[in-house]
């Protein structure tokens, strides 16, 4: 087995220990960055593996009798199951053949059920592939993986180690990643995408987004984000959709900065609505903001850049200046930087910039709910 591979195992398994979420993925960038298979120790694998099985083998005629015995469920006259385990005990071993065996254009519903595991594949989801589900079984247990960056994939919207460019996609429960090396603010190319969400009417419940920079790309289309964590360090999401997240926590892995130091060294979105004709934005509900180093809440990528974070809770990581207008003051009066209500020592909208604009009620009120992405049209509710 790639020991890589084991290694990813081992380390979304770890994940399960709350205790040290928010460092594990900073600590495996660094092992990646070290590895050196002549000290690499796989007695200490074997060890750490016996550990958490004990004398299974003794007992198990097959890895696969504990497998669920109603995985996948029988299809119905709208929704077709579809099962992917990479130890063989089902339908497909990789997801990326899961989708591929999925019928061009079906209108039914196809749910990709993924077992426990690391998916270390690219996968692409065409766009004519609509109303495919990935049924993880948790964020922390489930994961898709790749490794590529802007320079590997020639661009970094290539990047993504999964692209989702058909519509009516739905995640749950499982986590996107990218474990290329993390990258220094100013480093040309290491641009590393989770995710490329690129087609309308998108949701995410309960998922993971893994990377550095660039980790989400929310390119383009109407997306709701529900329960998610966010993980990155420059412009971690980034993109021009029309997109709403509720109740997620987006936490930064930018190096940390000395106190006292006025060094910048990340920024949670990077927004690309290019022109005022342009229907875009990122809205930001009870949502937290934190994790390390010193960053802005949003880039203007493009002149009208759109970003609103509502009633969410900001660590003292936020710059007191709040967003960056990428030393471009001509964007000052058209992009769009709002926040409502928000609290926490990062909050402070005393010394914004001055393009900032603190939100009243009616101001506030269209990013507010999911009417924001036009929910009643085509949200679906968690448990269809």
């Amino acid at each position: 087995m790639n020991l890589k591979l084991i290694c990813f195992s081992l380390f979304i398994a770890a994940l399960a220990s709350n205790q040290y979420f928010l460092n594990l993925h900073v600590l495996f960038f660094e092992y990646l960055n070290n590895f050196n298979p002549k000290t690499f120790s796989l007695p200490l694998i074997s060890t750490l593996i016996s550990h958490h099985h004990h004398d299974e083998k003794k007992t198990i005629k097959s890895i696969c009798d504990y497998f669920p015995l109603d995985i996948p469920p029988p299809d119905t006259n709208t929704t077709s199951f579809i099962c992917v385990d990479r130890n063989g005990c089902c339908n497909f071993t990789t997801v990326q053949a899961a989708v591929d065996a999925v019928g061009v254009l079906s209108p039914k519903r196809t749910i990709i059920w993924i077992n426990n595991g690391i998916y270390f594949e690219k996968v692409i989801v065409p766009k004519t592939k609509p109303n495919i589900t990935f049924q993880g079984q948790g964020f922390t247990s489930t994961a898709i993986v790749w490794n590529d960056t802007a320079n590997s994939s020639h661009g970094t919207f290539y990047s993504g180690s999964v692209q989702v460019f058909a519509a009516n996609f739905i995640a749950k429960n499982l986590s996107f990643m990218n474990v290329a090396p993390m990258p220094a603010p100013g480093d040309v190319g290491a641009q590393a995408v989770a995710i490329r969400v690129a087609g309308d009417q998108s949701a995410f419940w309960g998922c993971g987004f893994f990377g550095a920079q660039d980790t989400l790309h929310d390119d383009r289309g109407r997306h709701y984000f529900k329960d998610c964590y966010i993980q990155g360090s420059i412009d971690f999401i980034f993109g021009n959709g029309k997109s709403f997240y509720e109740n997620c926590r987006i936490t930064s892995i930018a190096n940390p900065v000395p106190l006292g130091a006025r060094v910048i060294n990340g920024a949670v979105t990077a927004h690309g609505r290019a022109s005022k004709d342009e229907n875009s934005g990122f809205a930001f509900v009870n949502c937290s903001v934190g994790g390390t180093g010193r960053i802005w809440l949003g880039r203007a990528w493009r002149p009208f850049s759109t970003v609103v974070f509502s009633l969410t809770t900001m660590s003292d990581i936020i710059a007191p200046e709040g967003w960056n207008d990428l030393n471009d003051p001509t964007r000052d009066q058209s992009i769009f930087y709002g926040e409502y209500n928000c609290s926490g020592p990062g909050a402070n909208m005393t010394l914004r910039a001055p393009y900032a604009q603190r939100l009243n009620d009616t101001q506030a009120s269209t990013f507010l709910n999911v009417s924001f992405i036009d929910a009643d049209q085509w949200l679906q509710p968690y448990n269809m």
